[in-house]
């Protein structure tokens, strides 16, 4: 049998179990789901820094470090979130309007899993689908089949070991593109979760069923004179914000604008915290190792470290390096480090003044991160609100972006699936939790005699 064919009758196989443990899981006890939730993390924490080996290793992206942190943040963090939420059962009541609201699970969820964060986005996803009370299917990016399978066998021994019917966890084992639009359309599939890249985001919407998928985040990060003073840690939280896994997170800063008064000193900071920046060639080089041609990077060079790119580009760079810089005045593909990049580097913009600044940032914006996110550094809150009008579905302000983003270091809900609204062709510009996984149904009763409708509105 060959690889599609394979991935086809495994895909078929996991919808059918799913959708039969999803079955057996409806009308569990919702504080008993919590529970199996809670248990999932804690069964996570002591393995994730074992699964970011895992993940390194298999997918080359990123490093153990910071894998392990984003596994971590997925199973505490979002665990702790979600302990709070409800999602099944009484939501609300409006005892005067006679309206009362239940959250009831979608069914069975076809998560499609990035290269980039094989493991964080799984424990993510499943925590979020049980929480909701579904049944949830994986399907791996092909380089990640090893890490995701080891996460979710972690995650579903823990499940039923708790009670949970077997099956309702699940991860393809054989993965083919084929394979995976047949779990997406098969009928017990319920809703699509889509991570990953354009082709796989196109292949969910066109699968026929509800979607909730993201789309790319070119994102800019614009220092405002007020900030003057504070310099070292704003260059702290950008450098380290854009070096986190090697840049895979499409939700880290891709270019930084920064008024002229404070851009020389800002400069100086970032060379401090490990930052270089480029010479003209050094960065046209760097542009054909991380593109391959326009709206095309290479993927073999995602998520590497600074040292690796600069080697491959052909030039050599400090010891310390955490990212590459490169200057940059223009925005659009005849200047493709202007574009986001998977990777610890960034294009540094100078801005004339604020109006420039902000000219810049929705330029930045609009070219390939419609609708992601946005970051300023500022203490002036009438800039923030003018800022504020960027075309994202998140603004963050005086804080590094990856954290910032993922509602860390803000209150936006713990989440690895950010939506980017319909700027980009998402259904949602949420930071995507549970609640985006329950039908909620509203029980309604006459709260007005249905006979007024003609004495108000006849003739």
């Amino acid at each position: 049998m060959d690889d599609d064919l394979k991935s086809i009758a495994a895909a078929r196989r996991c919808a059918e179990s799913a959708f039969a443990a999803y079955q057996a899981f409806l009308g569990t006890d919702p504080a008993k789901v919590d529970e199996i939730v809670d248990a999932m993390a804690r069964a996570i924490e002591p393995e994730a820094k074992r699964l970011g080996e895992i993940a390194v290793a298999e997918t080359g992206y990123g490093n153990v470090p910071d894998k392990r942190v984003k596994n971590l943040f997925n199973a505490l963090s979002v665990a702790d979130y979600l302990r709070e939420v409800t999602t099944l059962g009484v939501l609300w009541r409006d005892d005067a309007a006679k309206v009362l609201a239940i959250g009831e699970p979608m069914g069975v969820v076809a998560a499609l899993i990035p290269v980039t964060n094989p493991t964080s986005t799984i424990i993510y996803k499943v925590l979020s689908a049980v929480k909701a009370g579904n049944a949830i299917v994986c399907a791996p990016h092909p380089r990640g089949v090893k890490s995701g399978l080891e996460t979710v066998r972690i995650m579903a021994e823990c499940a039923e070991q708790m009670g949970a019917p077997k099956g309702l966890i699940q991860c393809l084992e054989h993965v083919t593109i084929l394979g995976t639009a047949e779990l997406m359309k098969h009928r017990r599939t319920s809703v699509v979760m889509a991570t990953g890249g354009p082709g796989m985001v196109k292949a969910a919407y066109s699968s026929g069923k509800p979607t909730l998928a993201v789309g790319a985040g070119n994102v800019p990060c614009y220092v405002h004179k007020s900030k003057a003073g504070q310099i070292g840690e704003v260059a702290e939280q950008i450098v380290t914000s854009k070096s986190f896994d090697y840049g895979t997170a499409c939700v880290s800063e891709q270019a930084v604008i920064a008024d002229k008064q404070i851009a020389r000193e800002l400069r100086h900071e970032l060379k401090m915290r490990g930052a270089y920046f480029m010479t003209p060639q050094e960065a046209a080089s760097l542009a054909k190792v991380i593109f391959t041609g326009k709206q095309a990077m290479n993927p073999e060079n995602v998520g590497q470290s600074p040292h690796v790119l600069a080697a491959k580009a052909g030039f050599s760079i400090p010891p310390r390096t955490r990212c590459l810089v490169s200057d940059e005045s223009e925005i659009g593909w005849h200047r493709p480090l202007s574009a986001e990049k998977l990777n610890p580097v960034l294009a540094f913009y100078e801005a004339r003044d604020e109006a420039h600044g902000m000219e810049l940032s929705f330029g930045i914006a609009r070219f390939e991160g419609w609708g992601h996110s946005a970051v300023i550094h500022s203490d002036d809150p009438q800039v923030v609100s003018k800022y504020s009008a960027i075309p994202v579905g998140r603004v963050l302000v005086n804080t590094p972006a990856i954290m910032g983003g993922m509602g860390y270091s803000t209150a936006l809900e713990p989440s690895f699936m950010l939506g980017t609204g319909t700027w980009s062709g998402s259904i949602t510009s949420d930071n995507v939790t549970a609640l985006h996984l329950i039908n909620i149904k509203r029980v309604a009763y006459e709260n007005r005699p249905w006979r007024d409708i003609y004495e108000e509105y006849g003739e």
